[in-house]
């Protein structure tokens, strides 16, 4: 039987297994979840790799609280190379379930794909691994280490504390990391490089208490509308992040990302602009792009006529290959603060949960790297 139809053949399994798993609601944040849903999936893990012979695969406890599935499989040959197979089984909240075309935590098949939490990031590719391995049976002539971790989507550094305290445990001559995507549908790419990541969150005080809008607004300062006026200095009139200290007119010398397939990936209605001076592969992979993922502030329902005294921002800042974190974050801060009006308070604080993601190198990766 050739590979082809082993991995024909075992796809049922594959369907059955991608639909227990992403049956599990493993969302890594006890604010939002119980977290008897990441045991159950990292205990999944556990056992599903222990069938294709994983024999010493077991849980280990990470600072951040999650449980990194670790094991190994031996080729017999000592000297044969090893790879590390990486996935995360933790998957991002579902928010609203209403919003879905199909329930988030039931793999719903649409048009011929697989829908669900985590069907593709990053279960599926926990499932691609388990169908590839047992495709390809006892014919793999390397040695074979594996590392699937519990909080990757909350991003709060367990796996990255671990890594260095068990170097040995983890050391291999490659890294298999299917946590990405293809160039199209049916067309594989292979990801290189991505762009690293700092994320903060920024407060601004302006006031010690909420007062009337209609009695002191005007002369008042306004936490929020500070906070609008910071948030608005971080790109310029055509989309370019404008953070001094960030290079914001490197070019891409890869392969294009046309731009009519992107403006269909990602949605954009004819006659709506794309954003930025350079093309679509240059704003993706070679500059620096910061979009703001979260606003603390009175919600339009229920909202009083009170002037904000204090509010924040949660701030993602996407780095090209060659910049440093750190080098990054202190800009941003810089940045922030010194625009803050009206004497303002302002500072990063506390940089949450994914902010210790900052510390570690630039992640070196753009995708896709395969011709569109």
């Amino acid at each position: 039987m050739s590979l082809v139809d082993r991995i024909t053949a075992l796809m049922p399994q594959a369907r059955t297994e991608l639909a227990e798993l992403v049956s599990i609601e493993s969302v890594a944040d006890p604010r939002q979840f119980p977290p008897e849903g990441c045991e159950r999936a990292a205990r999944w893990v556990v056992d599903a790799f222990g069938g294709v012979g994983f024999t010493d695969a077991d849980l280990h406890p990470t600072t951040d609280g999650s449980m990194a599935v670790v094991g190994s499989r031996s080729c017999g040959d000592p000297a044969a190379p090893t790879v590390l197979l990486y996935s995360h089984y933790d998957v991002q909240p579902p928010l609203d379930s209403t919003a879905w075309r199909t329930p988030p935590f039931e793999l719903t098949e649409v048009d011929g794909r697989w829908f669900g939490r985590g069907a593709a990031d990053c279960k599926g590719n926990i499932v691609a691994h388990l169908v590839a391995l047992r495709a390809l049976g006892e014919e793999l002539p390397v040695n074979l280490k594996l590392v699937v971790e519990g909080s990757e989507e909350q991003g709060t550094g367990g796996l990255e504390a671990f890594v260095p305290e068990h170097a040995d445990l983890l050391r291999a001559d490659a890294i298999l990391v299917c946590d990405t995507g293809n160039a199209a549908v049916g067309q594989p790419a292979l990801t290189v490089s991505l762009r690293g990541f700092v994320n903060l969150v920024v407060e601004v005080e302006a006031l010690p208490s909420e007062v009337h809008s209609g009695m002191f607004g005007g002369p008042a300062p306004d936490a929020l509308a500070a906070l609008v006026t910071m948030l608005a200095s971080l790109r310029d009139a055509a989309g370019d992040t404008t953070i001094p200290g960030l290079d914001n007119t490197q070019t891409w010398h890869g392969a294009p990302y046309d731009p009519q397939a992107f403006r269909t990936d990602i949605g954009l209605r004819p006659g709506e602009s794309l954003l930025g001076s350079g093309t679509v592969s240059d704003m993706l992979w070679a500059r620096p792009a910061v979009t703001v993922l979260g606003i603390d502030c009175a919600p339009v329902v229920g909202s009083t006529a009170a002037i904000a005294p204090r509010t924040a921002a949660r701030l993602n800042l996407r780095i090209p290959p060659g910049t440093d974190p750190a080098t990054a974050e202190a800009a941003l801060t810089d940045h922030l603060r010194a625009v803050a009006p009206w004497g303002s308070r302002s500072g990063s604080v506390g940089r949450p949960r994914a902010a210790r993601s900052a510390r570690r190198p630039a992640d070196r990766r753009t995708t896709p790297c395969a011709p569109r």
